[in-house]
């Protein structure tokens, strides 16, 4: 069973940046693709970066494009993402989701991973 756990989230100003972490509890981290969605009050669940196994491809929702990186280190069994230029409208419930593939494409719809964590809110204020 493969464990996520997300952190870094919190309150920032418009503006302002945070950096979210996920650290996976399986050994071969270094095969799974790896994605961030995030899920707005009353709103369904969107894909916001993805990553693929080996980190040579990323892709993110156009929404974010030019604000967030998404980056991977595989000696960590970790995830990142680094959001910069926050805006209100990316207030949200954070997820990180995994599915062990040698994709070569970034997997982009949820039902496409299998695991997920518990979420980290992100809260940004005008």
């Amino acid at each position: 069973q493969v464990q996520l756990v997300e952190s870094g989230g919190g309150l920032v100003q418009a503006g302002g940046s945070l950096r979210l972490s996920c650290a996976a509890s399986v050994r071969t981290f270094s095969t799974y693709d790896m994605g961030w969605f995030r899920q707005a009050p009353g709103k369904e669940r969107l894909f916001v970066a993805g990553i693929t196994w080996s980190g040579s491809r990323t892709y993110y929702a156009d929404s974010v494009k030019g604000r967030f990186t998404i980056s991977r280190d595989n000696a960590k069994n970790t995830v990142y993402l680094q959001m910069n230029s926050l805006k209100p409208e990316d207030t949200a419930v954070y997820y990180c989701a995994a599915r062990p593939s040698f994709s070569p494409v970034v997997l982009t719809t949820g039902s496409q991973y299998d695991y997920w964590g518990q979420g980290t809110q992100v809260t940004v204020s005008s």
